[in-house]
């Protein structure tokens, strides 16, 4: 069963994601508020600067930054700087 959400990302309704990826407030912020085409495109984000960056999710710090980045993106408009990455025009 499918659920529409008003994406903050998209500005639009949506699919919903499926279930919580992500635990804790943020988690349940962004399963109420944010679509399954706005999560594939901070997956994206994400695989990229954790390559960039060479994080470690073990590491308490580094996934802290990614998490501010994740709000940063998903939720304020803010694209992720990735050294040395050019989006396509």
């Amino acid at each position: 069963m499918s659920r529409n959400v008003y994406c903050q990302f998209l500005k639009k309704e949506a699919p919903g994601l499926d279930f919580q990826f992500y635990p804790g407030e943020l988690g349940k912020k962004v399963f109420d508020n944010i679509s399954k085409e706005a999560w594939a495109q901070w997956q994206t984000k994400q695989v990229m600067l954790i390559n960039e960056k060479k994080l470690n999710m073990m590491n308490l710090e580094h996934r802290q930054l990614l998490e501010a980045q994740m709000e940063a993106f998903l939720f304020h408009g803010q694209d992720v700087e990735i050294e040395g990455y050019k989006p396509q025009s």
